[in-house]
């Protein structure tokens, strides 16, 4: 099964390089074959939100919450118990939330 993360964090949240680096948990991941691609990503201030099937175009994020998205991987799975198991180990879940989805599958 394919799972989508997402790392959250709150906006202005000050890590260390060592506390923020995921170096570890990629290598570790890509070792066992579960992490297919990744990254992060650019500023929520970057960010743009289209709506009403593309007719209202905001620049700049839309959420009503504290904590953005700050990047994503795409897992390759047994099931959710081994994708929980993997995002656990990140390092932002010590730090942030890390919501995991199931890909959406026909």
């Amino acid at each position: 099964m394919q799972f989508v993360m997402f790392v959250c964090a709150e906006a202005g949240l000050r890590l260390t390089p060592q506390e923020a680096s995921p170096e570890a948990w990629v290598e570790e991941t890509e070792r066992r074959g579960v992490r297919l691609e990744g990254d992060r990503l650019q500023s929520p201030s970057d960010a743009t939100t289209v709506r009403e099937s593309g007719r209202l175009i905001t620049d700049g994020p839309f959420a009503e919450t504290r904590e953005q998205i700050g990047g994503y991987d795409l897992l390759e799975c047994a099931d959710l118990d081994e994708a929980i198991e993997i995002v656990s180990k990140h390092p932002m879940a010590k730090f942030g939330a890390i919501e995991v989805r199931p890909v959406w599958t026909r």
